[in-house]
C-alpha cells in the first residue's frame, strides 16, 4: 500500500474541519475499514462527543461485532450495540431488491432515536466516493433520515482510507470487505435465520482455512453454495486436499451442492439477476 500523498492528505483535513463543525457525532459503526477509520478520526476530532454505535443481528456475524467492541475498548471510545434485527422488518425477508433501503431505514432509524438520547446532535455513516454510481439502495435511506456521510464529502476513496488507516495504525487498514450475510441471497430467495447462519459458518470455515477476500452465495433454497474467491486463491483451492476439506465441511453444514466461480470474488454478483445498467455494486 502506497503512503497517502498531498491530496489525500488535504482530504484528511478537509474530512476533520467537517466533523469539528458538527459538533457531536453518533457513528454508525460497523468495524470494517471505513468506519473503523471514520470512528478513529472521530474520536480524535470530537473526543467523548463521538459516540460508537453497532446494530447487532443475524446478518452480522458475530466475529465481526467482537471485532468492533474491541476495537473501541482498546481505543476508550464510548460503545453502544442496538439491536437491529432486519428480519424483524415487514418485508425484508422476502428479499426484494430495495432490500438495503428496508435494512437501513430500519438501522438508521434506530440510531438517530439512540443519538438524540445520548445528546448526540448528527449521525454519520461511512460510505465512501467508490459508493457513488453504485446500485446502492441503502444510500437513498441514508440521505431520507439526513444522515451525514463526511468520507464522501471530503471525496476519500477505498484505497486512499487503505492508506491512512495504514498511516494511523490501524488493524483494520488491509481487512478483507465485507458486507452484511443477508446480501448473499438471490433477490426474491426468502432469508432465513437458519440459512443466514449456515453462510456464516461457511465464510468462517473458509476463513480459517487462510482464505482471504471470499463470500459464499447461496442458491437454490440453500441446497447450492457458490464459492467466491480471489484469482490468487484458484489453484489453492483446487488443491485435493484442500477442496476434500471445503466439500466435507460444506456438506455438513446442509450443503448439497459445492460450487466454486471462475470469475472469482466480485462485489455485488447478485446483482447481475437484476435488468439494470450500469451493473451495481451492494455488497
Amino acid at each position: 500500500m502506497e503512503s497517502p500523498n498531498i491530496v489525500t492528505h488535504q482530504k484528511e483535513e478537509r474530512l476533520k474541519k467537517r466533523l469539528l463543525g458538527l459538533g457531536s457525532v453518533a457513528v454508525a459503526f460497523s468495524g470494517g475499514v471505513d468506519s473503523t477509520f471514520l470512528m478513529d478520526i472521530s474520536h480524535e476530532s470530537l473526543g467523548d462527543r463521538a459516540l460508537a454505535v453497532t446494530g447487532k443481528s443475524l446478518s452480522f456475524p458475530e466475529r465481526e461485532l467482537n471485532a468492533a467492541c474491541s476495537f473501541t475498548k482498546i481505543k476508550g471510545i464510548r460503545h453502544l450495540v442496538v439491536d437491529s434485527e432486519e428480519l424483524g422488518l415487514p418485508g425484508f425477508s422476502d428479499n426484494p431488491p430495495n432490500r438495503c433501503y428496508l435494512c437501513k431505514r430500519g438501522l438508521f432509524g434506530k440510531i438517530k432515536e439512540l443519538a438524540s438520547r445520548e445528546g448526540c446532535q448528527w449521525v454519520i455513516e461511512a460510505s465512501n466516493k467508490d459508493d457513488e454510481g453504485d446500485y446502492r439502495p441503502g444510500l437513498i435511506a441514508i440521505a431520507e433520515l439526513g444522515i451525514i456521510s463526511p468520507l464522501r464529502e471530503a471525496g476519500l476513496t477505498k484505497n486512499e482510507i487503505r492508506a491512512l488507516s495504514q498511516e494511523r495504525g490501524l488493524p483494520t487498514w488491509n481487512k478483507p470487505s465485507f458486507a452484511c450475510l443477508a446480501s448473499r441471497f438471490p433477490y426474491g430467495e426468502r432469508i432465513t435465520p437458519e440459512e443466514l447462519k449456515k453462510l456464516d459458518r461457511a465464510e468462517e470455515l473458509l476463513l480459517n482455512m487462510g482464505f482471504y477476500q471470499v463470500r459464499v452465495r447461496l442458491h437454490e433454497g440453500g441446497k447450492l453454495a457458490r464459492i467466491e474467491t480471489e484469482e490468487k486463491d484458484f489453484a489453492r483451492i483446487m488443491d485435493p486436499l484442500v477442496k476434500k476439506q471445503i466439500l466435507e465441511g460444506f456438506s455438513e453444514l446442509g450443503f448439497l451442492y459445492t460450487t466454486f466461480d471462475l470469475r472469482g470474488y466480485q462485489t455485488g454478483s447478485m446483482n447481475l439477476t437484476l435488468n439494470m445498467a450500469p451493473k451495481g455494486k451492494t455488497n
